[in-house]
């Protein structure tokens, strides 16, 4: 299973996103530190979903990043995360 796939089915099974937007961003960081040769290391992830109502923007962000843990310390060198709950813009 790839990295987009894992994250996918991840978030998916943990926050049930009404949105789940997931772009590779690797080739676009070839040559900088991080990259791998064989991608998926930089990742741009936009999630809508109701488990998001009521927290902060951190609290958000902190969750999303302890489902991703393990792929966050050992494949995705960058995250770039935009998590809402449903009806914010």
């Amino acid at each position: 299973m790839s990295v987009r796939e894992t994250i996918e089915r991840r978030l998916r099974e943990a926050l049930a996103p009404e949105r789940l937007e997931i772009v590779d961003e690797s080739a676009r960081h070839v040559g900088h530190a991080g990259a791998r040769p064989e991608g998926e290391t930089h990742f741009r992830v936009t999630v809508v979903s109701a488990a998001f109502a009521g927290l902060g923007r951190l609290e958000r962000q902190r969750r999303v990043h302890a489902l991703l843990a393990d792929l966050l310390r050992e494949r995705v060198h960058a995250l770039s995360l935009l998590c809402r709950a449903p009806g914010e813009l």
